[in-house]
């Protein structure tokens, strides 16, 4: 029997997806324990480099270093992996094919190489990627003037993608009837909802962060100035 020939487990039943089907040789816990180790070495090996050049981090700097960093993996490589094998993912038995096989049973449109989903992760991985690496350095640098202006800025993407992206699949299902979520709950409330929270959750925590920064700032300037005149 040929790839293209065999029943697909997504949403919509009749979705065409690229490349044609073949089923994930690895179990979850196998999937999962093996990305997850992948993203400890990541995050460990970076997080002591980062203590080596800067000995005084504390630890809130330290977790914000660790989110920057994580989005820069996830941005970079998992997500950058997709935009240059959106087309063979389906068919694919390569680590992170197999992630993406079993994300989209949340979301079928990362394997349809559905127009938006490309549009929104190129950005993601040209602008996003880029800063991820370049807030953690600023910030690991103690330049907080520009650590929190690209915090800013990356925090307000993250937020406007998530909008965008949880917008886009709501609209299709409630004007269109179209759905891109297998019924059961650990794909929709498990995958699609909990996995993409954090990208809500942190990105609003920080642009709170750098407001009050921010704030804080401008508010000792004009006080400076007062005082000098």
């Amino acid at each position: 029997m040929s790839s293209k020939s065999i029943p697909h487990p997504y949403y919509p039943p009749g979705a065409q997806l690229s490349g044609g089907y073949v089923p994930n040789e690895l179990d979850l816990v196998s999937l999962i324990s093996r990305f997850v180790g992948l993203i400890a070495v990541h995050l460990g090996t970076t997080l002591t480099v980062a203590r080596a050049f800067n000995k005084n981090l504390n630890g809130k700097e330290q977790l914000a270093f660790l989110w920057f960093m994580l989005c820069a993996f996830l941005h970079l490589f998992f997500e950058g992996y997709f935009i240059t094998h959106h087309t063979s993912l389906a068919s694919s038995q390569s680590l992170f094919s197999q992630l993406w096989k079993e994300y989209s049973l949340s979301d079928s449109r990362y394997l349809t190489s559905n127009p938006f989903m490309l549009c929104i992760e190129t950005l993601t991985v040209f602008i996003w990627g880029p800063l991820s690496v370049l807030a953690a350095v600023f910030l690991v640098a103690e330049k907080n003037g520009s650590r929190h202006v690209v915090q800013i800025v990356l925090s307000v993407g993250h937020l406007y993608g998530v909008l965008l992206y949880y917008g886009t699949c709501e609209f299709e299902e409630r004007y269109e009837g179209v759905g891109y979520s297998r019924p059961e709950g650990i794909y929709y409330w498990g995958y699609y909802v909990i996995l993409n929270a954090p990208w809500v959750v942190v990105p609003t925590l920080l642009l709170l962060q750098s407001a009050r920064e921010v704030h804080r700032g401008l508010g000792e300037k004009v006080d400076s100035n007062t005082k000098s005149r």
